[in-house]
């Protein structure tokens, strides 16, 4: 039995629920009669409007995981952990755009990285990066899922949709997928089509993010602070891999208590602070602080960020002295984060203005052509570290 009718309609457009400040209703939606009057209000106060969110439930039907998908994800999550457990010596590569905000290049770019990743199985795991939440600093357009038509609309519904299905048809090509998980809801309607996850430098000292984390089904990357502090992400996998009790929603959308198992398969990103954190020197001494710590020396590398000092070409140059240190021996870098699209550098969304097709509205990334290059390189890189 479907939750929903295959009109698949919101539940404000089925039952006409929109709750605001002007209407008290009760939990079942049904407005309530005061019984009590107050001069004071103290409830929603700098609340607008609170809009019906559609369960996970009524997206998992209607885009539900093919065995391509599920096969695709659980492969990858599989190789992933073998990686972190020295079990598999080639190199995790989680690359794509900065951000997801056209499925259609998505698509295109995906298909294109498909070929790479078959061509190159046998020395690189490669995973899409598929980015739908993006962290501000102050304000800006926060992805896919929250303003999926880009005009300021906010309709997460259709964002939801829109994300699960470009992940599903990702994940049905043999494509598999990374993502950032930045709200503490969205995953019920994802994860399942997600094999890497990342925690971002902004979000690693939070709790619920922690929480989060340890019961997820997919490894799980914590960058290091945006100060270049290390303890930071260390203390998160730590309290990753422990059991947690949390608030969050079942798939039926109903609030829940959450216990989870912890999570095993964390580790830590290098994302540069204050200066880059990339070179073989870095690299050393943090793996003497991991040690230290009681965590396994394993490292995955962001090319990006404060590693390239936010010029999107300094990534060759991340890359080349990474893909120097993977060939003298170095085991402890088992990972790797490249932002890279359809067309280098980076466009404003501008009202009334067209996209160039394929290019970030995010982060520069660089191009198609550099992206095979740098995967080569990378590629060669363990190929001449398995011959020492």
């Amino acid at each position: 039995m479907r939750y929903f009718s295959s009109a698949d309609k919101l539940p404000e457009e089925t039952t006409g629920a929109v709750i605001t400040k002007a209407g008290a209703v009760d939990w079942q939606g049904n407005q309530k009669v005061k019984e009590e009057v107050t001069m004071f209000q103290t409830d929603d106060v700098k609340i607008k409007k609170i809009k019906e969110l559609l369960p996970p439930v009524a997206v998992l039907e209607k885009f539900p995981a093919t065995e391509t998908a599920s096969s695709t994800t659980f492969q990858a999550r599989e190789a992933i952990h073998n990686m972190l457990q020295d079990k598999d010596d080639r190199l995790l590569v989680v690359i794509g755009p900065c951000s997801i905000h056209d499925p259609k290049a998505a698509i295109e770019y995906g298909q294109r990285l498909k070929a790479l990743r078959d061509e190159l199985s046998g020395q690189l795991e490669i995973v899409m990066r598929v980015y739908f939440e993006k962290p501000r600093t102050t304000v800006g357009w926060k992805g896919l899922i929250n303003d999926p038509y880009l005009n300021d609309t906010y309709e997460i519904n259709d964002g939801l949709r829109m994300g699960r299905k470009l992940l599903l048809d990702l994940t049905d090509m043999g494509m598999p997928t990374a993502s950032e998980f930045l709200d503490m809801i969205t995953p019920q309607y994802v994860a399942d089509l997600i094999s890497w996850g990342a925690i971002g430098a902004r979000t690693t000292e939070s709790q619920v993010h922690r929480e989060l984390a340890s019961g997820l089904s997919c490894p799980v990357g914590f960058k290091n602070g945006t100060d270049g502090n290390i303890k930071i992400a260390s203390d998160a996998i730590r309290s990753a891999g422990a059991s947690h009790h949390f608030l969050s929603v079942t798939k039926f959308g109903h609030s829940a208590i959450v216990e989870t198992a912890g999570n095993p398969d964390c580790h830590i990103i290098l994302r540069g602070g204050k200066e880059p954190n990339y070179s073989a020197a870095h690299v050393s001494n943090i793996k003497q602080e991991l040690e230290v710590a009681g965590l396994p020396q394993k490292v995955m590398i962001d090319f990006s960020h404060a590693n390239s000092s936010k010029q999107f070409k300094r990534q060759m140059v991340v890359a080349e002295d990474v893909a120097a240190q993977i060939a003298q021996g170095e085991h402890a870098i088992f990972g790797v984060m490249i932002e890279s699209h359809l067309v280098e550098g980076r466009q404003d969304l501008t009202p009334g203005c067209n996209l160039t097709y394929g290019q970030s509205i995010t982060d520069a990334c660089i191009g198609w052509e550099d992206t095979e290059t740098v995967l080569r390189q990378l590629a060669a890189a363990i190929e001449a570290r398995r011959q020492r």
